[in-house]
């Protein structure tokens, strides 16, 4: 699998995961942290920190 390939793959998959929880508003953030070990605050921070590396300032999903 070329690297575009699966960043499409990756990009699309993060897509459905964030539609999910937000159609999800029953799943707590605590939920998410004892289950999973992250947050919606996490996947937030990480999308900040990812769009930082490419100089995008105040990014916001």
């Amino acid at each position: 699998m070329d690297e575009r390939l699966k960043k499409d793959i990756q990009s699309a998959t993060l897509e459905k995961l964030i539609k999910h929880l937000d159609a999800r508003k029953d799943v707590q953030n605590i939920d998410l942290m004892n289950l999973a070990g992250f947050c919606r605050n996490c996947l937030s921070r990480w999308y900040r920190e990812e769009a930082e590396k490419k100089g995008i300032k105040n990014f916001r999903y």
